[in-house]
């Protein structure tokens, strides 16, 4: 029964009629929505997990005996081996099958989590974190391959929503959740939380996943030189991104080094997969106007999301000194309007130019942005309020019309390779947006630190009278020396304001990203509601 829905479905995706009544008209089985479901459940996982320990490293610090520096290896391990990955999953897809990569996969992204727990020290953890990442990065292009490979195209913008929450809303849950786990249970938990989801989303998808046949003839025609320059190439550039704000970027000679490694790389392997009859990653993909301006604007999409995430904790934190469950009741404001605009971004798809629907998404998106840099340091929940619920409500209408453009119109045969690159570009545009604010954010601190310290010198009025009342009100609660805890409060004053205008700049920086990729626009075709995803140009 399994083989005759498999032999339908690869039927209906293969009509290259965009209107092409059997593919408009199928219905899934039972078996297929839990098929999907199944794999919808693991992504969240792997996407989640991207940023479950962002608010924990203190405390794995602690049990791994790490210093500071070494435990962001925990989350750079992760990342690298998610980078690396994505390109080749369209590939191991086709030669292994949707359904026996997703189920390798998964099954590995949950063992490797039992082992994450069990770590007995700081290497061992890294090298458990970066096969999870290895196996987590695996199944995140294979599942928006699915939506337009099973689904009818009725159906694909209401399930590219449903993925799109995922994508959008797990990291910003991830910092959350990893804070309450931490807080309740341990930071061992925020591992072995992925075992029973883990396990039954492996065997639901062995159970009920029948999208297409592998091709084990692929299994012999490997190209091991791609292979070997793709994951040199990412791997050392997603290093020099992570790594080189904390080691002064070219002043280092291991951040030259993997700079030249990653650059020589890069050439090769653009010049292999140019020019081989087998690509592992099939790079003529670009040659698709729709599908090269839609991974253009998921890398911009891809700077906003992550440096967002990024930025909004450490101003929390450092800022208003909350602590990791008072930043989670902040920022899931943004999450919550994510899921509130998917009810009204996916009927809108319908019958809204896909133009218009992603103007409007980087236009609020950006006003967002644009409005969390007008921020005072005094400021309470209501002033973050708004601009967070500004970009999650926007957030569905730059995700969908952009994963429409991207993959909706493809050939089916082309949909697998191109949603690997496609999740790629999101994943570097955060990894340099990231690397981007780290850098100004050090750079800008120190400025803004220096001017502020100008003009707070002896001889300012202003000065004298905010030092005279803190001194007299060190004084009157009984402090030893009011006059030099005066000072040291100046300074962590001038230190936080500093801060805030640092913050507050980048905040504005990003409004203007999205603003000016709203000169794009002209670039972007309009993508039928009705478009297929089997050669419909």
């Amino acid at each position: 029964m399994a083989e005759h829905h498999s032999g339908a479905l690869l039927a209906s995706v293969s009509d290259t009629d965009p209107g092409a009544s059997a593919t408009d008209e199928r219905t899934l089985t039972t078996r297929e929505w839990i098929g999907f479901i199944a794999m919808v459940f693991g992504i969240f996982m792997a996407i989640l997990d991207i940023q479950i320990v962002a608010s924990s490293l203190e405390q794995i610090q602690a049990g791994l005996s790490a210093t500071r520096d070494e435990i962001t290896w925990v989350q750079t391990a992760y990342l690298i081996a998610e980078v690396v990955v994505i390109p080749l999953s369209g590939w191991l897809s086709r030669a292994l099958s949707t359904r026996y990569l997703f189920a390798i996969s998964c099954a590995g992204f949950t063992l490797m989590s039992l082992f994450c727990a069990l770590a007995w020290d700081l290497q061992s953890m890294i090298v458990f974190r970066g096969l999870q990442g290895f196996f987590g990065g695996a199944m995140i292009p294979t599942v928006f391959a699915v939506i337009y490979t099973l689904f009818p195209p009725r159906l694909q913008p209401a399930m590219t929503v449903v993925v799109g929450l995922v994508v959008t809303v797990a990291p910003t849950a991830g910092p959350v959740l990893g804070g309450y786990l931490t807080e309740a249970v341990s930071w061992k938990a925020l591992f072995l939380v992925n075992l029973v989801p883990g396990l039954l989303a492996t065997l639901l998808t062995l159970l009920f996943v029948r999208v297409d046949e592998p091709e084990w003839e692929l299994l012999e025609k490997i190209d091991f030189r791609g292979i070997l320059y793709i994951v040199v190439f990412l791997g050392c550039l997603q290093y020099v991104l992570e790594e080189g704000v904390r080691d002064e970027w070219f002043e280092s000679g291991q951040i030259v080094f993997f700079s030249v490694m990653a650059g020589l790389a890069g050439v090769a392997m653009f010049y292999r997969e140019l020019t081989t009859e087998h690509p592992i990653v099939d790079l003529w993909a670009f040659r698709d106007g729709n599908f090269a301006v839609g991974c253009l604007f998921s890398f911009i999409l891809g700077i906003g999301l992550y440096t967002i995430i990024y930025l909004m904790p450490v101003y929390l934190a450092s800022v208003k000194g909350l602590n990791s469950l008072q930043i989670g009741q902040y920022i899931m404001v943004a999450g919550l309007f994510q899921f509130v605009s998917a009810f009204v971004a996916g009927p809108l798809a319908k019958f809204v130019d896909s133009r218009l629907m992603l103007a409007s998404g980087l236009f609020m998106y950006g006003l967002g942005c644009w409005l969390n840099g007008n921020l005072m340091h005094d400021d309470g929940y209501w002033e973050f309020f708004w601009p967070q619920a500004l970009r999650g409500f926007a957030l569905m209408f730059c995700f969908l019309p952009i994963n429409s453009l991207a993959l909706g119109t493809l050939p089916p045969e082309e949909v697998k390779n191109a949603s690997g690159l496609y999740n790629l570009m999101r994943n570097l545009g955060g990894a340099i947006g990231l690397a981007v604010a780290n850098t100004l954010m050090i750079q800008w601190n120190k400025g803004h630190y220096a001017k502020l310290r100008e003009a707070v010198t002896p001889g300012s009025p202003q000065a004298q009278s905010l030092i005279g009342g803190l001194q007299e009100r060190l004084a009157n609660a009984g402090v030893a020396d009011p006059e030099l805890a005066a000072l040291k409060q100046l300074h962590k004053l001038v230190m936080t304001e500093a801060e805030v205008i640092t913050i507050n700049s980048l905040f504005h920086g990003l409004g203007m990203v999205f603003f000016l990729s709203l000169l794009l626009m002209p670039l972007v075709k309009k993508v039928s509601p009705d478009a297929s995803g089997a050669g419909g140009h």
